[in-house]
């Protein structure tokens, strides 16, 4: 059986591929603009699949920008005949205009416009379904809600749409991190006409195990930097971050485990165990779930319990992405951490693609 091809947006390091993979989709086209995320997602792709004995390498496919490059040539590029039946795009476009902490300029800044470029591709490749993925404020701000409704008034002409804002940690991540999914399934041609016609109910995924977990369970509060805490018996460990921590044993065992800013501040020592409440030296708590993993200008998350930053490896595994993904080059450790808290944890990419996959499988999605 063929897997479903899959052409990705915007790729990054590639932690939405890397859940639709596991879906049972199949990667054919990937695209990303700089050039050494591209480095990085070859070489963790490229790990990750070998764990799993696929001995395919990771590549990224075209290394342009996206309006650089025509979707006839992206369609040439993908596939090396006729566009298969059924096949999907996935992506998520630069989010800074639009998050409510970056510069908010919304579909008129320099990043925003990619998210119309992308939709206006989309409608001329003709995929059978797409997924997109953007922060939340996207949907949440009215000024950019009501520019990205009337965009996607001209993609309800051709797809069924629905959205709906997820948070990581109601997957089994560590992290409170609310996204924007935007699913899309194309349309039989005689619906296509009536563009108000959106009658469309998404099976999205629902994990009861963790739902509202953020409300569900008594979180621990801060407490003095390494004075010991009490271990919380009610909730489930895969929803702390402390079995992702390494001690300083540890460290050099583990891939990109010693990868870490240097400390050289007092407060290093004096920021609480928990306290999250300011812009920056946020500490974790080894029981709590991790803040938005969103780095820049290193300034990433303190240790729970070690006077540092968290490492490169531990910051990957609070995106939910297996240690099996290594970062082999000696580039510089904000790349890095830039790369990996663009990325959509693993286990909720995995979640929606599931969703995707069994929506596909049970309604028989085609092309014409």
């Amino acid at each position: 059986m063929h897997k479903i091809p899959i052409l990705s947006f915007f790729s990054g390091g590639g932690f939405l591929d890397m859940g639709f993979e596991q879906a049972g989709f199949s990667i054919i086209w990937t695209n990303e603009y700089d050039k050494t995320f591209a480095k990085m997602h070859s070489e963790g792709i490229t790990s990750w699949r070998k764990s799993r004995g696929n001995g395919i390498k990771a590549e990224i496919f075209n290394t342009k920008s996206i309006e650089d490059i025509t979707p006839d040539e992206i369609i040439t590029e993908a596939f090396t005949n006729d566009k298969p039946k059924t096949f999907g795009i996935i992506g998520g476009p630069p989010c800074q205009d639009f998050s409510a902490s970056g510069h908010n300029q919304g579909f008129d800044g320099e990043r925003g416009h990619l998210t119309k470029v992308f939709f206006e591709y989309l409608l001329k490749i003709e995929p059978s379904f797409f997924v997109f993925e953007n922060v939340k404020n996207l949907w949440n701000n009215k000024k950019h809600r009501k520019r990205l409704e009337e965009i996607l008034l001209d993609v309800k002409s051709q797809y069924y749409v629905d959205q709906r804002i997820l948070n990581s940690i109601d997957f089994g991540v560590p992290q409170d991190r609310n996204r924007l999914f935007i699913v899309g399934i194309r349309k039989p041609k005689y619906l296509r006409e009536n563009i108000l016609e959106s009658q469309f109910d998404f099976n999205w995924p629902n994990y009861d195990k963790y739902k509202n977990a953020l409300k569900k369970y008594d979180w621990p509060c801060r407490d003095t930097f390494q004075n010991g805490v009490i271990v919380p018996q009610d909730i489930p460990s895969e929803l702390y971050v402390k079995n992702l921590m390494l001690d300083s044993d540890e460290e050099s065992k583990i891939a990109n485990g010693a990868e870490y800013f240097q400390p050289y501040a007092k407060k290093f020592w004096e920021i609480e165990e928990g306290d999250t409440r300011n812009r920056s030296f946020k500490r974790l708590h080894r029981y709590l779930y991790s803040p938005t993993a969103c780095y820049g200008n290193n300034e990433v998350h303190l240790h729970p319990f070690l006077p540092r930053r968290i490492s490169v490896r531990e910051a990957l595994r609070i995106q939910s992405v297996d240690d099996t993904y290594v970062l082999l080059s000696d580039i510089g450790l904000s790349p890095k951490f830039k790369m990996i808290g663009n990325g959509v944890p693993v286990k909720l990419a995995k979640a929606v693609a599931d969703s995707v996959m069994n929506y596909i499988n049970i309604n028989n999605v085609k092309s014409d």
